[in-house]
């Protein structure tokens, strides 16, 4: 399953809380496809294998259409984006690769001119946890795919 460190079992009450971290976020007010597009996006940023496989196969499941998924690599230029979705896969590319000069006013207007302050705090959170979980796989080398029947994630029939 791993090549390397595995976290589930050397700190499983650390992972737990990443785990409810997660959940947690399932309950906001946060359209689902926002969530994928942010998972997917930073997933991809992070160079995390097994996250992207598993964040394109959960979207797909919750029914995001192939070809967005493909297009989330090129979201500026890709059509296929609303304006909503795209401030936010800005601030997932900006909080992801933090500049020295952090998040400038012209995107934060832009995330709130799409998102309340609750949903911005919200998709801050969103951002953090999936790049947590990308450092911790990415560390792991998780095998992608390796949690996909764990997940129910083999019925999204991609392999």
């Amino acid at each position: 399953m791993t090549s390397r460190v595995n976290h589930f079992k050397n700190i499983p009450a650390l992972v737990k809380t990443v785990g409810d971290a997660t959940a947690a976020l399932g309950k906001s007010s946060l359209d689902t496809t926002i969530k994928h597009l942010v998972d997917l996006r930073a997933s991809q940023l992070n160079q995390c294998a097994f996250c992207v496989d598993m964040h394109v196969k959960e979207a797909k499941l919750h029914g995001e259409r192939e070809l967005r998924l493909h297009h989330v690599a090129i979201w500026r230029e890709s059509p296929l984006f609303t304006a909503k979705e795209k401030a936010a896969l800005a601030l997932t590319e900006a909080l992801t690769r933090l500049s020295d000069n952090g998040i400038d006013d012209a995107l934060y207007s832009e995330v709130r001119a799409h998102f309340s302050e609750v949903e911005t705090s919200e998709l801050t959170f969103c951002i953090a946890v999936i790049n947590t979980w990308n450092r911790l796989m990415v560390l792991s080398r998780m095998t992608p795919g390796a949690l996909d029947s764990a997940y129910g994630l083999d019925r999204a029939d991609l392999r």
